[in-house]
C-alpha cells in the first residue's frame, strides 16, 4: 500500500487510488481464521438457540459471552499488556460482521465489545485497566454504556444526571436515570455519564453492586427481543473518585469518540446480517413455486437479488475501507511518544465523518435488504416461524442505535464543514474550482479501454457537484448553515453516496487484476449497478439542495450542472443485474 495517510473527509477533495484502500481481498490468514472461528461459534452455539434467546433466556446470552471470551473474541481491541490481543480495526470489524447473523445475541456482543469495553481501553488509567479489563475481556463481567436518558437522547448536553463530591472527598454521589441501556439486566460494569456539580460532563466506571445502583424492568421491544434493554437508576450511588474515567468535564469527547467506533462496528455487524438475510431469501425463492416454476426464475425477483447483492458489496467495501484508513493512521503513531494515548484517540476521531457514513449507509442497506426478503417470502414473510419476520423486526433499531441516522447525517456535513473552517480540508479552494468547472463546457472523452474509467469520471463529476452545492450553501448561510437541517441532510446524502461508490470502484480496481474471469465479471456488474444507483440518488439529493439554496439564474445554472455531472452511461445494466442475480441464486449466498 502507498504511504499516504488520508484525513477524514478528504475523499471529497482528492483523488484516491485502489492501492490506498483496504479491501476484503486483503485479509490475512490470521484474520480469516478469526472469521472462521466466529462463524462456527454463531452457527453452532447461537443460531440453534435463537428462539430461546428471543424468549429472553439471558442465561444463554451470558453463557455465550463467556464462550466468546474463551475464544478470544472479546479481547481483539484490548492491549496485549492487559491480556488482550491488541489487533487492528479491520480484524475487529471482521469479528463484528461475522457475529451479525447471531440475531439478538449480536446486540449483546456489540454493546459489550464496543461501547462497553472501549471507554476503558482508550480512556482508563493503568489502575482502572488492571482492576477491570481482564474481567471484561474474559466474559466474566459484561459491560454496558449508560448515555441516553428519558429526556436526552442524542443531545448529551441535555443530560440531567448529576454527581457531587461526598463530604469525605472519597466518592461521587451519582443521581439520575439512564434509558435504553443494552445489556442492562446482566451487566456488571457500566460507563455512566453525569455532570459534576451540574456543569462538568464526565464519565464514571460504575459497578453494578455499588451502593445506590438499581436495575429497572426490561423494556418490551418490537425487535431484538433477546437482548437486554433496561433503565439503570442511580440514587446517591457511591462511586469512588478513582473511578472517574478520562478527564473531568471532557466526558462529551469520550462519548463522541467511542460512538465513532460504535458506528463503524454497527456498520460491520448489519452487513453480516444483510448477507445472512440475502441467503435466506434466495434459498426460499428457489423452493417457492408459482405458475409451475420457482420464483427465483422471475425477472422481478432477480432484480431484487441483484440490487441487494450490489448494495451489500458497497457496504462491505465501505466499512472495511474506513477500518483500513484508521489502521494506517494509527500504525503511523510513535508508540514511544509521551502523548501516544491521546494521539491514538485523535487518530480514531479523525475519521468521524466516515464512521457516521458507515453507520448510515450500512444500516439503510440492511433495511432495504430485509424489506425485499420479506417481499420474496410473500405472506410467509410476516409469519414468525419464518426467518424473514425476525430479520424485519430486528433491523429497525439500527437506524436509531448510535445516534439516529438523521443526527449522523447532520454530523457528516457538520464535521466536514468544521474541518474546512479549521483549514484541515481545502473545501473553499476546491469549491471555487468546482464553480469554474460548472461554467466551463467539457469536451473530455472517456477512454473506456481503461478499467472503470466511466465510473471514475462519474466520481470526479459527483465530487464537483457536491463542492458546488456545499460552497453555495456555505456562502449564502455562513455560520447559520448549521441550523439549516434540510440542506445539511441533502448534502450528507450526496457525501454518503460518493464515498460508497468510490469504495466500490477502488475495491474493484484493486481486485480485478488478481480475480478469476468469473469474479472479475461479477465485480464489473456490481460496480455498474452501484454507479447507476448512486448517480440517480445523488441527482435527487442535489436537485433538492439546489432548490433549497438558490433561485433564479443561479438555480438554473446549478440544475444544468446536476444533469451534466450525474450523467452516467449504464448501457448493459440489465445484463449486469441478471449476471449478478444468477450467480447469487446459483450459490444461494452472497458471492463476493
Amino acid at each position: 500500500m502507498a504511504e499516504r495517510i488520508l484525513k477524514g473527509g478528504e475523499f471529497l477533495v482528492t483523488e484516491v487510488t485502489g492501492d490506498e484502500v483496504f479491501t476484503p481481498e486483503d485479509f490475512t490468514d490470521e484474520q480469516k481464521q478469526i472469521a472462521e472461528t466466529t462463524e462456527q461459534f454463531v452457527r453452532n452455539e447461537v443460531q440453534p438457540h435463537i428462539e430461546e434467546i428471543d424468549g429472553q433466556n439471558f442465561d444463554l446470552v451470558v453463557e455465550g459471552m463467556k464462550k466468546c471470551g474463551e475464544l478470544g473474541l472479546l479481547m481483539i481491541d484490548a492491549p496485549e499488556e492487559y491480556g488482550g490481543l491488541g489487533l487492528d480495526k479491520v480484524t475487529s470489524m471482521l469479528a463484528a460482521e461475522k457475529i451479525g447473523p447471531a440475531g439478538s445475541f449480536s446486540v449483546a456482543f456489540g454493546a459489550h465489545t464496543g461501547l462497553g469495553t472501549l471507554p476503558l481501553v482508550y480512556y482508563g488509567t493503568r489502575e482502572q485497566k488492571e482492576r477491570y479489563l481482564e474481567k471484561v475481556i474474559s466474559g466474566e463481567w459484561i459491560a454496558a454504556f449508560c448515555l441516553t436518558e428519558p429526556g436526552a437522547g442524542s443531545d448529551v448536553f441535555g443530560s440531567t444526571s448529576t454527581a457531587v463530591l461526598s463530604d469525605d472527598g472519597k466518592s461521587y454521589l451519582l443521581n439520575g436515570t439512564k434509558q435504553f441501556v443494552s445489556n442492562g439486566s446482566f451487566a456488571s460494569l457500566f460507563t455512566v455519564f453525569a455532570k459534576i456539580d451540574k456543569e462538568h460532563y464526565t464519565a464514571f466506571l460504575v459497578e453494578r453492586d455499588f451502593e445506590g445502583v438499581s436495575i429497572g424492568a426490561e423494556e418490551k421491544k418490537m425487535g431484538i427481543k433477546g437482548s437486554s434493554t433496561a433503565q439503570i437508576l442511580f440514587d446517591d450511588a457511591r462511586v469512588p473518585v478513582e473511578n472517574v474515567l478520562g478527564v473531568i468535564g471532557k466526558g462529551h469527547r469520550l462519548a463522541f469518540n467511542i460512538l465513532n467506533l460504535g458506528r463503524l462496528k454497527l456498520g460491520a455487524s448489519v452487513t453480516g446480517v444483510a448477507k445472512d438475510a440475502l441467503g435466506e431469501g434466495v434459498r426460499y425463492s428457489k423452493e417457492r413455486k408459482q405458475f409451475d416454476q420457482p420464483i427465483s426464475s422471475f425477472g422481478a425477483i432477480k432484480e431484487k437479488v441483484a440490487d441487494m447483492a450490489a448494495k451489500i458489496f458497497a457496504s462491505e467495501s465501505l466499512f472495511y475501507r474506513v477500518a483500513g484508513m484508521m489502521d494506517r493512521n494509527l500504525e503511523s503513531i510513535d508508540k514511544g511518544h509521551d502523548d501516544y494515548a491521546e494521539a491514538y484517540r485523535k487518530g480514531i476521531e479523525e475519521y468521524s465523518p466516515e464512521c457516521a457514513i458507515a453507520k448510515v449507509f450500512c444500516s439503510e442497506v440492511l433495511a432495504r435488504v430485509v424489506d425485499e426478503v420479506v417481499q420474496i417470502f410473500g405472506g410467509y414473510g410476516i409469519i414468525s416461524e419464518y426467518p424473514a419476520e425476525r430479520f424485519y423486526r430486528d433491523e429497525r433499531i439500527n437506524r436509531i442505535f448510535e445516534g439516529t441516522n438523521e443526527i449522523n447525517r447532520m454530523l457528516i456535513t457538520g464535521m466536514v464543514m468544521r474541518k474546512a473552517m479549521k483549514g484541515e480540508l481545502p473545501l473553499q479552494a476546491e469549491a471555487m474550482k468546482a464553480f469554474e468547472a460548472l461554467m466551463t463546457p467539457s469536451f473530455e472523452e472517456i477512454d473506456e479501454s481503461l478499467p472503470f474509467e466511466k465510473e471514475k469520471v462519474l466520481l470526479k463529476n459527483l465530487k464537483t457537484l457536491y463542492l458546488v452545492l456545499a460552497g453555495t450553501a456555505a456562502q449564502k448561510y455562513g455560520d447559520r448553515l448549521q441550523h439549516e437541517q434540510e440542506i445539511l441532510l441533502a448534502a450528507a446524502d450526496m457525501a454518503i453516496e460518493i464515498f460508497a461508490l468510490e469504495s466500490v470502484v477502488l475495491r474493484a480496481e484493486k481486485a480485478v487484476s488478481q480475480a478469476s474471469e468469473r469474479k472479475k465479471g461479477l465485480m464489473q456488474a456490481a460496480v455498474q449497478v452501484c454507479a447507476f444507483a448512486a448517480s440517480e440518488a445523488i441527482a435527487t439529493a442535489a436537485k433538492k439542495a439546489a432548490f433549497y439554496v438558490e433561485e433564479g439564474d443561479t438555480l438554473t445554472m446549478i440544475l444544468s450542472g446536476v444533469r451534466r455531472f450525474t450523467r452516467y452511461d449504464a448501457t448493459g445494466l440489465l445484463q449486469s443485474k441478471r449476471a449478478l442475480a444468477d450467480a447469487v441464486i446459483e450459490e444461494e449466498k452472497y458471492v463476493f
